[in-house]
């Protein structure tokens, strides 16, 4: 489907003018902090050193301004609430084993210390996206702000890596032995649910600029390469993402 939509803006967007949609495209970029099996997931120093770029194209179906005839379509509540968006993304980020156990002098310490890693998703979906203000007023300047939120689905493809400064992670005398046997650093697909709020500011009438913050969750434990067996592995990975973007209006 968003492939569908790309070739439609990029052939004028004429297609969908016809029945009554109009189009809008942005691009998003941000910094993303990935809770994952590398260090504890809620020590703020994992937080914050754990943290990549994203990156992502958004197209966006206007249900409140008919392009066909350049005038606001019917007065109905989804008409004037909801958006839909369609996505690709792109995260990176390094991973390092950081937090209390990692930073002690013992092997344990050492091992964590000595184990590297990044992961790379790329990740394509569609969301619902419902807008507390009146969309046709926020066109009109009636409105500076206008908040929304979505829930959507993305369908990813992640590629993890890792290594050890102490050899290779074959050898089990080179793993913490809570990660032996719970490394996987093949590709492999999944699915997320993501959930977002924010806002977006009116600067033109076909312009407008947008903060996010955003949760992906993932149906899957292998995001970063590890998944261990223990008590306090009690969740899949995930991510938190903000960013900031421009949409543009293009048949405005």
């Amino acid at each position: 489907m968003f492939f569908l939509f790309i070739f439609t803006i990029l052939s004028g967007g004429n297609t969908y003018a016809q029945f009554g949609l109009s189009h809008e495209i942005g691009v998003l970029a941000g910094p993303a902090s990935f809770y994952t099996d590398y260090g504890e997931r809620w020590n703020l120093n994992t937080n914050v050193n754990n943290s990549g770029l994203g990156v992502g194209l958004v197209h966006y179906l206007n249900f409140a301004f008919n392009a066909e005839c350049s005038c606001y379509t019917r007065n109905r509540f989804f008409n004037k609430h909801f958006r839909i968006r369609n996505e690709i993304d792109y995260f990176r980020t390094n991973l390092e084993h950081r937090g209390p156990v990692a930073s002690k002098n013992t092997i344990g310490g050492q091992l964590l210390r000595a184990m590297h890693g990044f992961t790379e998703t790329i990740e394509i979906g569609t969301h619902l996206e419902y807008h507390f203000l009146n969309i046709r007023d926020f066109t009109n300047f009636g409105y500076l702000f206008s908040p929304y939120v979505s829930l959507g689905v993305h369908f990813v493809n992640f590629s993890p890596f890792a290594y050890s400064d102490l050899g290779p992670l074959e050898d089990p005398s080179n793993v913490f032995p809570t990660f032996v046997d719970g490394i996987d650093l093949e590709s492999k697909s999944t699915f997320a649910v993501v959930g977002s709020m924010g806002a977006r500011y009116k600067i033109h009438r076909s312009g407008d600029i947008m903060i996010e913050s955003r949760w992906h969750y993932y149906n899957s434990d292998w995001i970063d390469g590890l998944n261990i067996d223990a008590p306090q592995n009690k969740a899949n990975d995930w991510i938190f993402w903000i960013n900031v973007g421009y949409i543009y209006y293009l048949n405005f």
